[in-house]
């Protein structure tokens, strides 16, 4: 069993199915700011990379947990009772696509109609900039950020695909070719982590609206958003080039050892450093682009460089439970503690260990792994 086999193995066996789905042990922000358990994206990264190595092992003890976590949140009639779709906020948009793969799996109503809810009363009505792209969240109107595009989009496509609604398809493949336009920077190829549309809060420009920095997580959220569209749509030429981009933008900042900072273009800083969450969703996005034949070997050599370093250098084995080291809790703009999204904000931001936005891009990074094997 090599390392990497043996880490994913224990993650599952020690901390995921142990974990209770109303305490679950790998989501640090309910754990260290005490919230009060609810859907939420966390959570949902984590079942989406159980659901994968269900895909590729047919362990049927990771789809019982998966259903059995999920049903915890979710009732018969598909609704959930701790979420309020009226924050339109597409963070809560990540678990519907494990209800996609749910249903496709069991084919439990429950499922069903619960991304069908997702539809009906959130995205329908989901507030737009002029341009046409989704407020991120109601608390954040008129703004784009980064981080949306993995978390709502894929959904649409599928949601698109399903219901045969080419609108619903362009709908989401515009979205993402609109944070191309608005929000990469031309320079470096990375993308900013936020757009203001009124050029009004604190942390954007007042010229052209933007945030500062080149946040890692957020450009690794936009690269796992593309290479998972581009697996729905397969044909599609403009996200195969809008992926293969951003991919070949990221590893001219990975390090020797194909680590990526947490602010990757700012490497004088004394205090930046290698951010493991925001390297695996590159490892991850890497891998497949490699396997879906949208890059080469040069960018699946690079995608297992920056895997095999965070096995090797970034989780202590020597336990029961694997240690992943390095991961950002959070990243944001303005909100109650005016974030300004300045170099300093960002490196500022608490550094945990095993948390989920960690873990599970390891887990979809080895899967893809495995894929390519």
């Amino acid at each position: 069993m090599t390392k990497a086999e043996s880490i994913v193995s224990k993650y599952i066996d020690n901390l995921i199915i142990p974990s209770e789905p109303l305490s679950p042990k790998w989501n640090k922000e309910n754990e260290l700011l005490d919230k009060a358990p609810k859907w939420n994206y966390i959570d949902n990264c984590m079942i989406t990379a159980v659901l994968m190595m269900y895909e590729l092992t047919n362990d049927e003890d990771l789809l019982e947990y998966s259903i059995r976590f999920i049903n915890t949140y979710v009732s018969e009639d598909g609704n959930i009772p701790t979420l309020n779709y009226a924050d339109y906020n597409l963070d809560n948009i990540n678990g519907a696509k494990n209800l996609f793969k749910l249903w496709r799996i069991t084919d439990e109503e429950r499922y069903r109609l619960g991304f069908e809810r997702f539809w009906t009363e959130q995205l329908v009505r989901q507030p737009r900039l002029d341009c046409g792209s989704f407020w991120h969240k109601s608390i954040y109107p008129d703004q784009i950020w980064l981080d949306g595009s993995y978390m709502a989009l894929p959904f649409l496509i599928e949601y698109g695909i399903l219901h045969k609604s080419r609108g619903i398809i362009d709908d989401a493949i515009r979205q993402l070719w609109d944070m191309r336009r608005i929000l990469r920077d031309p320079d470096t190829g990375l993308f900013h982590h936020g757009y203001d549309d009124t050029n009004t809060m604190c942390w954007a420009d007042r010229i052209t609206g933007l945030s500062q920095e080149f946040w890692l997580r957020s450009n690794g959220w936009m690269c796992a958003a593309l290479a998972d569209s581009c697996e729905l749509l397969p044909k599609n030429k403009l996200l195969k080039r809008e992926l293969s981009e951003i991919l070949t933008a990221l590893a001219k900042y990975c390090m020797e050892d194909g680590m990526l900072l947490q602010l990757p273009t700012r490497s004088e800083l004394e205090n930046n450093y290698p951010e493991t969450s925001g390297s695996l969703l590159f490892a991850y996005s890497a891998l497949k682009a490699a396997r879906l034949g949208i890059c080469g070997d040069d960018m699946r050599m690079a995608g297992q460089r920056t895997f095999d370093t965070v096995t090797e250098k970034y989780i202590d084995d020597s336990g029961d439970v694997p240690v992943l080291k390095n991961i950002c809790l959070v990243g944001g703009l303005g909100g109650e503690n005016d974030r300004d999204g300045s170099a300093e904000y960002y490196l500022s931001e608490k550094i945990v260990e095993n948390d989920a936005k960690g873990i599970a891009p390891y887990i979809m990074a080895y899967t893809e792994m495995k894929k390519l094997s």
